[in-house]
């Protein structure tokens, strides 16, 4: 997967914020005409309706394409409670391989449960074309990634080295919204203050893209910080703030936070990498709702 890369490189990337769940989907590339990589795509969702939609998508596929990029790899950092991804509606425009973590497999197990899901789900991680495992490197065109392994939000969270920058996932916010929340099923705040202090530890011009934005005080939400300004301000975890007062804080803070209004739906589809359940004998795709079992 190494082989004729440059592992120095830093590539461009651009982003695409979806304003209904708060969530940047990167595309990140060479330059025009080169091999690329897509993180954390979303499709929309109409919660009452039941349909989906492809406007967020439909403009990363707009950009690959003006821009005549070839996807190699569609990347999710995890499972996301808060949406639903649109990996297989990529992959089916744009071609490239759904990628994972390989400890997406306990997420399964533990879903698998909890929506009593039959046999025709395989809790194997097979739903996906790759598992990726911590420390291990994918070649795009000239330019790599590196997996970096950060549980904590939930078990099977990694983030992606790019260059100078790495692709965060849900691990940390902006300095002035904080850290992400670990009460989902396999969460744990002192594995998730770990995490965060590995991504910490490297140099302080690290950039750092943010899956989410949750701007305070009507600023604008942007995507990008550095771990100098996330070790000098973050309001969670920023320098000084020791592992037990994290631990604290984080599950105080947990108690008081409502479930995400897309979760049922979007732990279903993504624990098949975006593919819907299996159709009836009607044609329709069905999701379970639990009553009071979460």
């Amino acid at each position: 997967m190494k082989e004729n890369c440059d592992h120095t490189a830093n590539p461009a990337n651009e982003g695409f914020f979806d304003p209904e769940t708060w969530t940047y989907t990167y595309v990140v590339y060479e330059g025009d005409s080169s091999p690329c990589v897509i993180i954390d795509s979303v499709l929309n969702y109409d919660l009452k309706s039941g349909r989906t939609g492809t406007k967020l998508a439909d403009e990363v596929i707009a950009f690959v394409k003006a821009h005549k990029l070839q996807v190699s790899w569609i990347l999710e950092t995890h499972a996301h409670a808060d949406h639903l991804t649109a990996a297989p509606y990529l992959q089916s425009h744009l071609g490239g391989k759904l990628v994972i973590g390989d400890h997406i497999k306990n997420v399964q197990t533990v879903f698998k449960g909890v929506f009593n899901l039959d046999d025709r789900f395989k809790a194997d991680g097979a739903q996906f074309d790759y598992l990726l495992k911590e420390g291990e490197s994918l070649a795009f065109g000239r330019l790599s990634l590196k997996a970096l392994f950060v549980p904590g939000h939930t078990p099977a969270c990694m983030a992606y080295e790019i260059g100078d920058a790495i692709f965060v996932g849900d691990t940390l916010f902006m300095p002035d919204v904080g850290t992400a929340r670990c009460d989902f099923p396999g969460g744990d705040a002192r594995t998730l203050y770990h995490s965060i202090q590995k991504i910490l530890s490297y140099p302080g011009q690290t950039k750092l893209y943010m899956r989410h934005d949750y701007p305070p005080n009507n600023r604008p939400a942007t995507g990008m910080t550095t771990v100098a300004d996330e070790k000098a301000s973050n309001i969670h975890v920023h320098d000084g703030v020791s592992e037990d007062q994290f631990v604290q804080m984080r599950t105080a803070r947990d108690k008081t936070l409502e479930m995400p209004t897309l979760i049922l739906p979007s732990i279903q589809v993504n624990i098949r990498a975006g593919h819907f359940p299996e159709p009836d004998a009607n044609g329709v795709a069905y999701l379970k709702i639990p009553l009071n079992a979460l």
